[in-house]
Parts: structure tokens; C-alpha cells; sequence
């Protein structure tokens, strides 16, 4: 396991790319296929420690938020890292482990590159900006840096409430932490 921090060149403001990319429900999901005033863009695997961490966290957020689609992206190489493959993240999903508004396969991670998404769970919070999604916030979704510890602190329902709210993110709680991608 190789724990690094995340490091986007992507800055609030920025228009978000655009994806389309399978998902684990069977349809082709692409961003500005969603419909609600923020999408969160969690880049995220089946393996790492850390991702696993706040599995239950976004399974929470998902259920909790109407407006907030909450959307898991997996770009791990999953010929070398097994349990990350499609057929794991459906498992997950149909066992109640996963339960984001959506999981996604980013087979050849030209998606996460697009974000600048280094590590796993990797966070980008988007606003809706007329027919475009801009990013708002990119960093922890939580002060709980490591995988056994216990969260205080939860930044990321704060910028999930701005952004509801039509306010900016005042938040700086520093770059989120977990393993790194594994590069197809």
C-alpha cells in the first residue's frame, strides 16, 4: 500500500471534464447526464484501506442528499489488483457494501488523468453552473486521515451544504490522503 496526497491541477472554478463511462447498475453514465445541483465525483476502489474507510460515509451521503449525486469512480488497474475489477465493484454493489447513486469503471483511468485524481478516495465536488458542472471543492471528506481512525470532523457534508445553499466553500482542511491509483 502506497499512501500519497492528492495534488489537482483542476482549481475551483474550473469547468469539470466530462465522462462517460459504465456503470455497475448496467447504463453508460455521463456528467452532464445527472440532474441535480451538485455531483460528487469520488475517484475510489474496491481494495485500498482508505477507500474502504469511507465506504459508509458516501453510502450515508447518497442516501442523506436529494440534490447531491454521489458518484464512485473506479480507475484501478485491475489485472494487477484483481478486486478492483467490474465484476468486484457490482458485488459491492448488490450486497449493500456500495450504495452510491452510481459506481462507475474507468477501465483505461482517462478520467481520473483528466481530474488529476493521484490517490484513492480522490473527492471532487461539483456545482452545476447552467448546462456545465464547475468544480467547488477538492479535498478531505473527512478528519479521519487514516483508515482506523475515527471521524470529528466532516468537511466534505460543509461544502455539500454551500453548494446547496448557492454559497462558496470556505473550506481548506488540506488534500486528501489514501493509495495511490494503480495506472492501467
Amino acid at each position: 500500500m502506497v499512501q500519497t496526497d492528492s495534488d489537482s491541477d483542476l482549481a475551483v472554478g474550473d469547468v469539470a471534464p466530462g465522462f462517460e463511462l459504465p456503470g455497475t447498475d448496467g447504463d453508460t453514465h455521463a456528467l452532464d447526464g445527472f440532474d441535480t445541483d451538485a455531483v460528487l465525483v469520488v475517484f475510489t476502489c474496491n481494495h485500498c484501506p482508505y477507500a474502504k474507510a469511507k465506504f459508509d460515509l458516501l453510502n450515508r451521503l447518497a442516501d442523506e442528499y436529494d440534490d447531491c449525486t454521489v458518484v464512485g469512480v473506479n480507475p484501478n488497474d485491475d489485472a494487477e489488483y484483481p478486486e478492483d475489477s467490474f465484476e468486484t465493484m457490482v458485488e459491492y454493489v448488490e450486497s449493500g457494501t456500495v450504495a452510491y447513486d452510481a459506481y462507475l469503471r474507468d477501465e483505461t483511468a482517462a478520467v481520473a488523468r483528466a481530474y488529476g485524481a493521484v490517490c484513492t478516495p480522490d473527492p471532487f465536488l461539483l456545482r452545476r453552473d447552467g448546462d456545465e458542472y464547475r468544480l467547488a471543492y477538492h479535498g478531505r471528506l473527512d478528519d479521519a486521515l487514516n483508515p482506523d481512525d475515527e471521524a470529528t470532523a466532516y468537511y466534505i457534508e460543509e461544502a455539500i451544504d454551500a453548494v446547496l445553499a448557492g454559497e462558496e466553500v470556505d473550506l481548506d482542511p488540506g488534500p486528501s490522503r489514501g493509495c495511490s491509483i494503480k495506472w492501467p
